[in-house]
């Protein structure tokens, strides 16, 4: 299955928080997006690693997601080495997309900045004919680099290299984050408090959206940073 865009994050609901309304632009647009979340979120103050994954799968349902996979890193500890760069390898050749859009590459949570640099050499990597990986099939699979890598922001504020309109799909976007109903605000939830779960977060992403719109005049966007300089064939291209 070809994909246009692969939204890969360190944890479930890493997507939701920062890119939901550029996957749901997107996808509008006729665009195939998949997810892949690198972690279970098994550290995760709140709910299960079984509960996280049923949310997962109900907000990628809201979103209207082709695929989410899980490569089943260790969350918090991963590392940018060779044996997490070769499991993620696959899952780029399986989707060949030709956009990646990939954590911060610094914030507040370590898994983060890990998740953004190892997402971006898998990315590498995976275009090198002479790693040789293998589908579920036991089939080899062919070389692949996606064209970009976007990196959306997530708890720290970054300027942006660009921020997309998510205007229209606001509403959606807080709907897939509220599929994630274990980890954010819940009068009636019995869970420990977290640094996420408080009312106050969700009116922080709120007015983070409202400021990155504010940027370009429009009401809600997201922010996204490049590593590689950005270039358009016309001066059109920049409204």
């Amino acid at each position: 299955m070809k994909l246009d865009i692969l939204a890969i994050s360190a944890h479930p609901d890493d997507i939701e928080l920062g890119c939901a309304g550029t996957i749901l632009a997107s996808i509008a647009q006729g665009r195939r997006v998949g997810i892949i979340d690198l972690t279970r979120g098994e550290l995760g103050t709140r709910g299960t690693p079984e509960i996280r994954r049923a949310e997962a799968e109900a907000a990628a349902e809201i979103l209207g997601a082709e695929v989410r996979e899980n490569v089943g890193l260790a969350d918090g500890f991963f590392q940018n080495d060779k044996e997490n760069q070769l499991a993620l390898v696959p899952y780029i050749r399986k989707y060949q997309p030709e956009i990646v859009l990939a954590n911060a590459q610094e914030d507040r949570h370590p898994d983060h900045g890990k998740g953004a640099n190892l997402i971006y050499d898998a990315c590498f990597l995976s275009g090198l004919r002479q790693i040789a990986t293998f589908d579920e099939s036991g089939n080899a699979q062919a070389a692949w680099r996606p064209k970009f890598i976007y990196h959306f922001t997530q708890d720290r504020y970054i300027k942006p290299d660009f921020v997309v309109d998510i205007t229209p799909y606001w509403k959606k976007k807080e709907e897939a984050i509220r599929a994630f109903r274990s980890q954010f605000h819940d009068p009636d939830s019995q869970e420990p408090n977290s640094y996420i779960s408080s009312p106050e977060f969700l009116e922080f992403l709120e007015a983070r959206s409202k400021e990155y719109g504010h940027y370009i005049g429009v009401k809600y966007g997201e922010g996204f940073t490049s590593r590689r300089i950005l270039g358009v064939d016309n001066l059109w291209s920049l409204i």
